[in-house]
């Protein structure tokens, strides 16, 4: 089959883009800048057109189309095939989760790191599990896709293979997934640009978690009180929840292997602990992943940079904190990691209707950092 990517550069699309071509298919893409996963993607033998979108850039005999869902209805390459059939990544992601033992993670913040993290459990289960991730791991060779295959008959799940997914929701795009286990992190105001409200928010979650199966899971944070309000609403499928919370006792121990610092880790890892136990992984094993994990691309990502014209190092976080919250956990865990250093804030706005929507919260946040101490903002 042929496969043609519109956007294929996104991180999202990109690991959909490789599973595809590792399942043998001929696979092309374009997108409107070359970045690090477009040029990665070449290298693993993909076609991929750079700059304005053309109608030439589609080849001939294509079978399917998927496209990002950044991309407008009026491009080019979309308009051009009608006769073709077309899918966005969420629509082509959403077949794929039919097909597999399905584990989604979603949540405003930890998708990333708590999917980084129940991969690696899962690896080490040797449950071989196929991963598709918003982040590159080392683990993975700097890559953000993990081909998988059928996990051993000892897992209570049949003989289905496992998908691990992050599920965005960015305009409702989980609701195209239809998982056997969900694990959600946190709820708050976020993508003000397609949700109402908080309440609106809290409505789509609750879709979401109504395609469990009658056997799902829902793997749930209790420390969070926008789930534990949509929890406490009737819904038309009451799954099996299981809570993780920081009040639990293996919060010691994680606060003692993890390399990574942060309150908000520690309950990453505890949502990926109490999934591992709902498939009947033993804490062991667990641990010994979780100790090993290092950090993901742009997540609390630690780098040398020299000081210009000097033979000074001084380490640079690289941190994707687009929301309020996400940068006020993340200036904690720095001070964790660096207790009597001065601490450089320095912020890339992601997105102008987060920012417009959320101008106040950042606002707060910003103050609050300048209140501590050793902490300059730039």
């Amino acid at each position: 089959m042929r496969i043609h990517f519109i956007g294929i550069g996104g991180i999202g699309i990109s690991a959909l883009a490789q599973y595809y071509l590792k399942k043998g298919h001929k696979v092309s893409g374009s997108d409107l800048v070359s970045s690090e996963m477009t040029d990665f993607l070449k290298k693993r033998g993909i076609k991929i057109s750079i700059g304005k979108h053309k109608t030439k850039n589609l080849p001939k005999n294509l079978d399917l189309v998927i496209y990002s869902s950044a991309v407008k209805p009026d491009n080019p390459e979309l308009k051009k095939t009608h006769k073709i059939q077309i899918k966005s990544y969420p629509e082509a992601l959403g077949d794929l989760t039919k097909k597999y033992f399905t584990i989604a993670v979603c949540g405003t913040h930890g998708k990333s790191t708590t999917t980084a993290m129940i991969s690696l459990i899962l690896i080490k289960a040797k449950l071989n599990p196929t991963v598709i991730l918003g982040t590159k791991l080392k683990e993975f060779g700097n890559n953000n896709f993990r081909p998988g295959g059928i996990p051993s008959s000892k897992l209570q799940i049949s003989s289905s293979k496992i998908l691990l997914i992050e599920a965005d929701e960015w305009q409702a795009s989980f609701l195209n997934y239809f998982p056997k286990i969900i694990v959600l992190t946190s709820i708050e105001r976020e993508h003000l640009d397609y949700y109402k409200n908080l309440e609106h928010i809290l409505k789509t979650y609750q879709k979401f978690i109504n395609h469990l199966p009658k056997n799902g899971v829902l793997v749930a944070n209790e420390d969070d009180k926008n789930i534990n309000k949509l929890l406490n609403c009737s819904m038309a499928k009451r799954p099996r929840i299981k809570k993780f919370s920081l009040k639990q006792k293996e919060t010691e121990k994680l606060k003692k292997i993890l390399k990574v610092p942060g309150e908000h880790n520690i309950s990453n890892a505890l949502a990926a602990l109490d999934l591992a136990r709902v498939l009947k992984i033993s804490d062991k094993v667990s641990f010994e992943a979780l100790s090993k994990y290092r950090e993901a691309w742009r997540r609390f990502e630690i780098k040398k940079c020299q000081i210009l014209n000097t033979k000074y190092k001084i380490p640079i976080i690289s941190d994707f904190a687009h929301h309020p919250t996400e940068i006020k956990v993340t200036l904690k865990a720095t001070r964790e990691k660096f207790p009597n250093k001065k601490i450089w804030l320095v912020f890339q706005p992601h997105q102008y209707q987060r920012t417009y929507y959320l101008f106040s919260d950042f606002i707060k946040v910003f103050k609050n950092a300048l209140k501590q101490k050793q902490i300059n903002k730039l």
